[in-house]
């Protein structure tokens, strides 16, 4: 597969990282307009160019991730496959919900997947080798905690991250739970749901909401504040006969009956985790790019996520905190 990235930010450079150790990856172009994006690139593989435009980038390619941020997602999201590549597009879909609907329902059919990585997490692997233990599934508690937002290692795009048009925590961070699950249970729809800003144009700081995943009540929780960590998860499946859960990314735990949470034999913590989940899915994008059938995200299983997030944070009140 000749990959090319639009974007060199935090989630670009950890993909071209991966793929660069990939054996089925050979990353044509990068591009990012930033002037600090080139020496990023440099540092990390002296023999990569920067590319002279998106275009160029797509040109080179057959397989295109966009890593830009929200706004710009579906103009080059429409060039990739317009072009007749294989489209690799990290979510949201787009800054403007309508926008993120028109073209979800242009690209039918075509080569098209979102970077939720949940799709080829090993700790969610080990979840579904373990939900028959539980029976069938009674209820999905998802919960997250901040100590700041945004966190520290996404400093360089707070000017985007920490405001209500396209940032916040739900959006960058529940939503991959969400999409768990949606996939474990069925498609989303939201109950109700609202959210907390602070004054003026920063994004939320708290929010929750109860939906469902087909039949399976889903319920939501989460804040800035609270923990002295930068960052804690939990998403639980409550089920007939027992309970699992998703810790802090890449824990996949079993409620005991001494009532404690064991976790796999082979846990790893996120970081140790990140290359095999990136891993995993450069395989199924290397598919997709092949016209093969893969089990990533589909732009409309992201729709169905960023529909119910957005009428999360539409629910929302300013507190002034």
């Amino acid at each position: 597969m000749k990959l090319a990235i639009i974007g060199l930010g935090i989630m670009g450079e950890r993909l071209l990282r991966a793929a660069l150790l990939h054996p089925a990856t050979t990353v044509v172009a990068v591009w990012d307009p930033a002037p600090e994006a080139a020496a990023r690139l440099a540092a990390i593989d002296p023999a990569l160019v920067m590319a002279p435009s998106a275009e160029a980038a797509i040109a080179a390619a057959e397989a295109v991730y966009v890593a830009s941020p929200p706004a710009s997602h579906i103009a080059h999201g429409r060039a990739i496959l317009q072009a007749g590549r294989a489209l690799f597009l990290e979510k949201p879909l787009a800054s403007d919900l309508e926008a993120a609907r028109a073209f979800v329902a242009s690209a039918r059919g075509m080569r098209a997947a979102v970077n939720f990585p949940m799709a080829s997490s090993p700790a969610t692997a080990q979840l579904l080798r373990w939900r028959p233990e539980i029976g069938a599934l009674r209820g999905i508690e998802i919960s997250c905690a901040f100590a700041a937002w945004p966190r520290a290692w996404q400093q360089a795009a707070a000017s985007w991250l920490a405001r209500r048009a396209e940032g916040g925590f739900t959006r960058e961070v529940a939503s991959h739970f969400l999409f768990l699950a949606q996939r474990l249970g069925g498609p989303l729809r939201l109950i109700e749901g609202s959210a907390d800003y602070p004054a003026g144009d920063g994004s939320e700081r708290a929010a929750q909401a109860r939906l469902r995943a087909g039949e399976v009540p889903v319920r939501f929780e989460g804040r800035v504040g609270g923990t002295e960590r930068e960052e804690t998860n939990e998403t639980r499946l409550i089920g007939e006969r027992g309970q699992l859960r998703l810790r802090d990314w890449s824990y996949a735990e079993r409620l005991g009956a001494d009532g404690l949470w064991h976790p796999a034999p082979d846990a790893l913590p996120n970081p140790a985790m990140r290359p095999l989940t990136l891993a995993g899915q450069l395989d199924k994008l290397a598919a997709l790019t092949r016209g093969e059938a893969t089990t990533l995200a589909t732009l409309e299983e992201a729709l169905a996520v960023q529909e119910a997030v957005e009428a999360i944070l539409a629910g929302g009140h300013t507190s002034g905190r």
